[in-house]
């Protein structure tokens, strides 16, 4: 099974049983490393998810997912937090997150960028509106390839 697409059929099965919890599911990675495959599902809820959170949903995703047979070889699921840098990859987020800095890398690019990082400014239509040094820039959101909060001075 090709690779977006099998993140997307975890998304649709792991996002309901987040959901139906109190919590977010901020993204889902799939990728080889030294140690094999890995499935990683970042959750989130206001106020932060607690490790008690992420092994309950590491629990009944990763039973779900054997029930669904959708990975047919061995792979380490990790459930965490998105930490500081959390990506913003739904609409809402890029909402929800207005006033605070943020990364930016498009698929292809605009006005000869491929990155920006700046203040979000929110939505208008369908570009995310993002304050750079050199002015406000409206980015398309289907040109968005990853989006990720950038805090300043985290200590």
């Amino acid at each position: 099974m090709e690779r977006e697409k099998l993140i997307q059929e975890i998304w649709d099965l792991a996002e309901p049983v987040i959901l139906a919890r109190g919590m977010e599911l901020v993204e889902v990675e799939w990728q080889r490393e030294r140690r094999g495959w890995v499935l990683r599902l970042y959750i989130d809820k206001p106020g932060g998810v607690t490790l008690g959170d992420c092994v309950r949903i590491s629990e009944v995703v990763g039973d779900l997912l054997d029930a669904r047979d959708l990975i047919h070889h061995s792979y380490h699921l990790e459930v965490s937090s998105p930490g500081l840098e959390r990506p913003l990859r739904k609409k809402e987020d890029f909402e929800r997150f207005a006033g605070d800095r943020v990364r930016i890398e498009l698929r292809e690019p605009l006005s000869g960028r491929r990155s920006f990082t700046g203040t979000l400014k929110g939505l208008s239509g369908e570009s995310v509106v993002l304050e750079v040094a050199e002015g406000e820039v409206l980015i398309p959101y289907q040109a968005i390839k990853k989006a990720r909060l950038k805090p300043e001075n985290i200590f």
